[in-house]
């Protein structure tokens, strides 16, 4: 399966370490304000972010070290999470 990246604009604040961290991020038009960032990881030349936005999904931003190229990585949205199993 091929991978599709999808370039997002990011505003960020320094975080741990003076760090760029994402506060908020656009899908086209549409503004995601992150409300957690869940977790972070060192790349190849990049850096990660798993966050939750304020719309309740997960995503995952991939942010390049060497410019200020971000690109959207990952998608997942609460509303998966939100369905329980029904026994019969």
């Amino acid at each position: 399966m091929a991978s599709r990246k999808i370039a997002v604009r990011v505003e960020c604040c320094p975080g741990y370490g003076g760090e760029q961290t994402p506060q908020r991020f656009f899908l086209g038009a549409r503004a995601v304000q992150v409300d957690d960032v869940i977790d972070r990881w060192p790349g190849d030349g990049h850096g990660y972010f798993k966050v939750r936005g304020d719309d309740r999904a997960f995503y995952i931003l991939r942010h390049e070290t060497s410019g200020d190229d971000w690109e959207l990585t990952l998608y997942q949205s609460q509303r998966l999470n939100d369905v329980q199993p029904t026994s019969i």
